[in-house]
């Protein structure tokens, strides 16, 4: 399924590879609303987006004379993501503009090198294919799991688990303890949908019991819709993107058990990049350090998934 980037000798292997970690970012996590929730509510937050502003974060001198040559001679940190998986990385109310703690996030580090920051929007399986040529950064609440540490350096940032919901009161009575030929709905390329939902849809029907009707959608927000208007049972996602969605959805759905599997969550750079991924963990050190950083998770509500702790490429299960 993967091919280490750094074993790549020929165009051949160099498109076969392209392909794999278009593959492996399948497993992870990432997409949820846009302009309008389902329910009614905003997706955009105008108190958390006002309580961070990146012009109050200086230049580290330092930091910034360590940024490899071919970034700061353009001087800009162009940004892959996935604006679609609120509070993380959405667009605001004009439809255009990224915002949410990621994009906070990848504001607050361009400002700390001296560099702008270019949030482009991406389909989320094309950003870690697309590091170095097209992104200097994939930002998009990606979960870091042994195949994607293979294909791209990580720096973590964040934690997050998996978080369930159902329809306010569960009407259904759904139950985690009984999945087997329900209707549960998540996002393509998410972690919930593979290994999450198809190990659980094994042991169903190697149990001799139906299967799960996995729905799976491009979106986020058209889960969430799917669940608001009882289309599907329940709804797994990433416990910050379901935190959100109860909160935007005018008290329609609830949460459902606990958090688990929480793993960290990392900045995408390029394997071939080391330097540029130095660079970044020190930066986000430093955020961690001054307080920048949590005061950005607070703004968006998410301080939960605070880390202490910045690493490349840390080690997972």
């Amino acid at each position: 399924m993967h091919i280490p980037r750094s074993l790549l000798g020929s165009s051949t292997l160099k498109a076969a590879t392209v392909l794999a970690i278009g593959a492996l970012a399948l497993t992870g996590c990432t997409n949820a609303s846009q302009n309008a929730t389902p329910g009614g509510g905003s997706t955009e937050s105008g108190s958390a987006q006002a309580s961070f502003d990146p012009s109050t974060i200086k230049k580290d001198d330092s930091l910034a004379g360590q940024v490899p040559e071919a970034i700061k001679s353009k001087g800009t940190l162009t940004v892959g993501s996935d604006t679609s998986y609120a509070p993380a990385e959405f667009l605001g109310a004009d439809g255009q503009t990224p915002v949410g703690y990621d994009i906070d996030i990848a504001k607050a580090i361009g400002a700390t090198l001296g560099l702008k920051v270019q949030v482009q929007t991406a389909e989320f399986t094309g950003i870690l294919p697309a590091l170095g040529p097209k992104y200097d950064l994939g930002i998009s609440s990606f979960t870091i799991n042994p195949e994607r540490l293979k294909a791209v350096n990580f720096v973590s940032y964040f934690n997050a688990g998996t978080a369930w919901a159902v329809q306010k009161g569960n009407p259904k009575k759904f139950s985690l303890d009984d999945v087997c030929g329900k209707n549960i709905g998540v996002q393509t390329g998410t972690v919930q949908e593979d290994p999450d939902l198809s190990d659980r849809t094994k042991k169903c029907t190697d149990a001799g019991k139906p299967a799960i009707n996995i729905v799976t959608l491009k979106n986020q927000t058209d889960v969430t819709t799917r669940l608001v208007n009882g289309s599907i049972d329940a709804m797994a996602a990433d416990s910050p993107i379901i935190g959100y969605a109860l909160s935007q959805t005018n008290g329609q759905l609830e949460k459902l058990g606990d958090v688990y599997d929480a793993a960290p969550q990392g900045i995408a750079v390029a394997k071939s990049d080391t330097a540029l991924a130095d660079v970044i963990q020190k930066t986000v050190t430093k955020l961690i350090a001054d307080g920048s950083y949590k005061k950005i998770l607070e703004g968006w509500g998410n301080a939960d998934g605070a880390i202490t702790k910045s690493e490349v490429n840390p080690a997972t299960s």
